[in-house]
């Protein structure tokens, strides 16, 4: 930890006169933080003010609102206190940013509350900061929540801290007072993650040290402390070697000539690209090579890096979709479903506890996951941990893991913070009830672990795959898929069958026809194929299998294991499944007496890149399977 009181005195920012830099200002992002009544608003509003920041208007505005409170002053505080409640009441609430540029570098700033019951906010403010600035009320010294935000600073990552020891006209400007608030906090920092601390005296409300040096107090000789921020190197905290572009949209355009082209979309989170790259694409585990990159504007360009939105076009065809990964072969994210983080809870309403599920969020990626355990809650005053604690409630910080129903690519938070943090959302409220940060792959000894065979796939008798049958009810899915099974096993291929409704008389009984339970029971289904095809039989699977989602998640069960995974479309339309109707089904669903029928009053996804698409309502179901073996060469 680099701790330092800005050792060489520099003058406040002024107009030089001299012709201007023709390099982009570098964006610099602020986050403040502290206590309540810190003057942490009083500070930003002294920011705009004496770097000319704001317009004549709003500092009008800011005078008459002041005079209508019975200040005797323009309070520069009401700059970022918008809401009416905040200015009632004299506090923030909300988290407000603020922009300003000065020739040197521009900056865009993060108000954030001080009240204990909104550290919520303070999480979500300083979450994309570079600088945390920590004010520190002269009078009152370090407090609780000078502590709390600086622990919630270093455990988001935020690499430079700046502590404002703020109101020292009140002390008399008092040398003693600034080093014995300096001296506690170091020992406290002691503790933490800090790579770089500042020390600053101040006035917010004089504007002492805030844009220009000040004279009441000549002990001190360092930067001012904007003359601190407009030189701040940050470039070096961007991570520029792990390549990772999560993807956000799969491109489609049509062009002029009628071909078309495939390319995908995202915000590069971490590393470069470049055309010609070797990359893999997770969790699928294919690679292929970037043919082009588009950047800002459609612009071609033959280099791409971090915070960069572009679309990369690859020279092979690979499914990929939404919630992907783009990564180096020999630099990739680890792929999984257990998960170690730190979590800060936002919920008023409900209380974190181990078997909790909620769906969780992690770039463009999300699953179902469940609370494991729960290992700690921090006191972040003490950073003691209390382990014996079984639930996380309102602001508090706690490790935990949890699983993944989905693979989840990840990194340690404090290299990547993009793909390193997540969100907790609840299932029923569609609230978002904690942030995460992932420390790793869960690094307990799982309850379950996997036992590797000695037999490898190469080494069996014969090799195994997945058909998967896909359509509606009486498609004829299940007339192609038992003369599939009919014809392999004819010419000593070992096969089964998996219908859908034998698999609900045992495996899936428990099951029923909800959104979930149809997720589930195809969850089961695809596992249960895996297995046959890792052993060597050919599995034909006959499921309605109706969310696309899910088709793609028992693909990816597949990609996993290295096990191949055909996707046939069964694609009959609506009318000739009706008028057959074997089972009396559609019948029911028109008259009400099922509640959620698929292709009536529940919808079915169309599978939009299956591996084959076959029509049952005029070929035989013979002649079917011969076409889908002889395309497939299975």
């Amino acid at each position: 930890m680099t701790v330092t009181a800005s050792p060489a005195a520099q003058p406040g920012i002024t107009d030089s006169g001299a012709e201007p830099t023709r390099a982009p200002k570098q964006l610099l992002r602020l986050a403040t933080a502290g206590s309540v009544d810190d003057g942490k608003s009083t500070l930003i509003g002294r920011l705009l003010y004496d770097s000319k920041s704001i317009f004549t208007d709003q500092l009008e505005s800011i005078e008459r609102a002041s005079s209508e409170r019975g200040d005797e002053y323009a309070n520069l505080a009401l700059l970022t206190d918008g809401l009416r409640a905040e200015r009632e009441q004299g506090i923030t609430i909300d988290v407000a940013y603020r922009y300003f540029a000065i020739p040197e570098r521009k900056f865009i700033i993060a108000d954030t509350p001080g009240h204990v019951q909104y550290t919520r906010n303070m999480v979500t403010g300083a979450s994309t900061a570079d600088v945390a600035i920590i004010l520190i009320d002269a009078r009152k010294g370090v407090l609780e929540q000078t502590r709390r935000h600086a622990f919630l600073s270093t455990l988001l990552g935020i690499s430079h801290l700046v502590l404002c020891v703020n109101k020292m006209d009140l002390v008399d400007w008092s040398q003693q007072c600034f080093n014995e608030i300096q001296d506690e906090f170091v020992d406290f920092a002691r503790k933490l993650n800090v790579g770089d601390l500042t020390f600053i005296p101040m006035s917010a409300l004089l504007g002492d040290n805030v844009v220009d040096r000040s004279s009441n107090m000549p002990w001190y000789s360092g930067n001012s402390l904007l003359g601190h921020l407009k030189d701040l190197h940050v470039s070096s905290d961007r991570n520029l070697i792990d390549a990772r572009l999560p993807v956000q949209y799969v491109i489609r355009p049509q062009v002029s000539d009628g071909s078309d082209h495939r390319s995908y979309a995202g915000t590069i989170a971490s590393g470069t690209f470049r055309r010609g790259d070797e990359i893999v694409v997770l969790p699928s585990g294919f690679t292929t090579t970037v043919d082009e990159i588009w950047g800002p504007g459609g612009t071609p360009v033959d280099e791409a890096f971090a915070a960069m939105a572009v679309s990369l076009s690859l020279r092979d065809n690979i499914d990929i979709t939404r919630g992907d990964m783009l990564a180096r072969p020999l630099n990739r994210p680890h792929v999984g479903r257990e998960i170690d983080a730190m979590v800060c809870w936002f919920s008023e309403d409900t209380v974190l506890t181990p078997g909790n599920r909620y769906i969780l969020q992690s770039s463009t990626r999300e699953s179902k996951a469940v609370i494991e355990s729960l290992t700690y809650r921090l006191d972040v005053n003490t950073l003691h941990r209390d382990q014996t604690v079984n639930s996380l409630r309102l602001n508090d910080i706690g490790r935990l893991t949890l699983r993944t129903q989905q693979p989840m690519m990840f990194d340690d938070y404090q290299r990547h913070r993009d793909t390193g943090s997540f969100i907790l959302v609840d299932e029923a409220t569609n609230k978002t009830v904690g942030a995460g940060m992932i420390k790793g792959p869960a690094g307990k000894e799982p309850a379950v672990r996997w036992h590797s065979s000695t037999v490898t796939r190469d080494q069996r008798a014969t090799r195994g795959a997945t058909i998967w049958l896909t359509g509606l009810s009486a498609s004829g899915k299940s007339s192609i898929a038992v003369e599939l099974e009919r014809s392999l096993v004819a010419e000593g291929r070992p096969a089964y069958l998996m219908d859908g409704d034998n698999l609900r008389h045992g495996l899936n009984s428990d099951l029923g026809f909800g959104d979930d339970d149809r997720r589930e029971n195809m969850r089961r289904t695809a596992e249960v194929a895996a297995l046959f095809a890792d052993s060597g039989v050919v599995a034909v699977v006959s499921l309605i299998s109706p969310f696309a989602a899910e088709r793609r998640r028992a693909k990816e069960i597949h990609a996993e294991r290295g096990l191949p995974f055909y996707e046939i479309f069964v694609d009959t339309p609506l009318d000739v499944c009706e008028s057959r109707d074997p089972k009396g089904l559609y019948a029911k669903a028109r008259r009400g007496e099922i509640a959620a029928f698929t292709g009536i009053n529940s919808p079915y996804e169309r599978p939009a890149e299956a591996d084959l698409v076959v029509t049952h309502h005029g070929d035989e179901p013979h002649a079917i399977a011969e076409l889908i073996r002889r395309t497939l060469e299975i």
